[in-house]
Parts: structure tokens; sequence; C-alpha cells
């Protein structure tokens, strides 16, 4: 019997590259949406899909207590399309409580149903100014004034949860600004891009070889440096489309 996994924002960008690559490195895939009408998409693609707001603890973990998954990625977010700066400064919001409230059911709900491992996104530019490129032992940016202390309150939120959940091997993946398909932005953009595809290499190779922690993931070049997910998962960040299930 295939190993399950529960994916938690597989309508997102990350989430639609991902899918292809568990299924073909053989996971039994069910994948979760706010909303029916994306059901689907998501059955169209071999997912099983689950209707579920991560906001109801209950049905959430109701929801997981039948599936029995045996692993757990979070690429929820909650970002407006192409990024609109005119709702960014709400989507900041909504997105801060996704990384803490979001992420605190999620792993309650996760750890309640048995699940082994968990591999959450964070984010890449949530560090103290200071020496580059920053590692993953850099110290986050906890004392940023407004509207920035929101954001990098939820990334630790978000990696304080995952981190310290008992019985899971929790990865936190600390993506850089991500583009290609689906993402709104075509072409590399910030200080710390990656490909929208290496991005989704990284979180399956960390579903399969990571012992937990943080890693960076991010191109070369970048602000942050990623020699770790090189060093450990056999990451690259010209993955694309590529059956990374043999990596490393």
């Amino acid at each position: 019997m295939a190993e399950s996994v529960f994916l938690a924002g597989a309508t997102g960008a990350i989430g639609t590259a991902l899918i292809p690559l568990l299924i073909d490195a053989g996971y039994t895939v069910y994948g979760s949406t706010r909303h029916a009408q994306r059901a689907a998409k998501l059955e169209n693609a071999g997912v099983t899909p689950v209707i579920v707001d991560v906001f109801d603890l209950a049905a959430l973990t109701k929801a997981l207590a039948r599936i029995e998954p045996a692993s757990v990625i979070h690429q929820l977010t909650d970002l407006p399309r192409n990024l609109d700066p005119a709702q960014m400064a709400h989507a900041v919001v909504n997105n801060a409580r996704i990384r803490s409230e979001g992420t605190r059911n999620l792993v309650a709900a996760a750890s309640a149903a048995g699940a082994r491992r968990f591999v959450a996104q964070s984010i890449a530019w949530a560090y103290r100014t200071g020496t580059r490129p920053y590692t993953e032992t850099s110290p986050l940016d906890i004392d940023a004034p407004a509207p920035r202390s929101i954001s990098v309150q939820g990334v630790v939120a978000l990696e304080t949860c995952v981190l310290e959940a008992s019985a899971m091997t929790g990865t936190v993946l600390r993506y850089g600004q991500i583009y290609g398909p689906g993402t709104g932005s075509a072409e590399p953009a910030g200080t710390s891009p990656v490909h929208v595809e290496a991005a989704a290499a990284a979180a399956l190779l960390a579903l399969r070889y990571s012992p937990g922690g943080i890693y960076n993931i991010a191109e070369d070049e970048a602000e942050v440096s990623s020699a770790k997910a090189r060093r450990e998962l056999g990451w690259l960040p010209s993955l694309r489309n590529v059956k990374a299930a043999d990596q490393p």
C-alpha cells in the first residue's frame, strides 16, 4: 500500500507543482482546499480532494483522522493574485494568521492522526540585517517595526510550532521569492529568488530525506545560502519537473 501524504494548500502554486512529483514518487496524495469548486482540478491531477478550512480545528482533525497520513506538507498561504499591492496590507495579516493559528491547527491534527513527518513552507526574507549570505542560524528580524513585524512574528510562530512538534520529524523550508508558472512572476525577482518547480522539488526531498530542521531554499548568488539543502537533501536550484525521488 502506498504511503499517504496530506498536502495542505494543494491548489496553490507550489502545491500544484508538487503534486506530480509526489505521485511519481509513489505517494497517495490527499489535497486540501477550502473551495469545493477546486475539487475537480485536484481529482484530474490524481489527488483525492479534501474540502476543509485550516481554521476549523474540529473538521481538520476529523479529516486527518480518517486519512491517517504518514506525512503532512503545509503549503498554505493567503495571498492575492499577482500580489496585488492594493490588497497586500490585508494579505499580510491573513497570511500571518495562516502561519500562526493555521499551522497550530494543522500540527495538532497531524499529531492526533499519527503522522510521522511534517514539512512546512516558510520564507527566506525574515532575517535581521547582518552578514550575508544568511544561513539557517542567522537571527530573524524579531524586533522589526510594523508591518514587517506581522510577517516575522507569523514566521516565528510557524517555525516554532513545527520544530517543537512531538512525535513528528518537523522540517521548515525557508523559500526565497517564488517565480514561474502560477506565481504571477515569470522571471526571478527579489533578493533570493527560487523557481516554483525547484521549490516543489525541495518539499519532496525534505519529505524523503530531512532529519528535521530548517533549510534555506533559493538560487545561487541569493541573499541567503542554500548550502545546507544541497548538502543534506541533494537539492539543486536547477531542478525543473524532474523525478526528485531518486535524489540525492
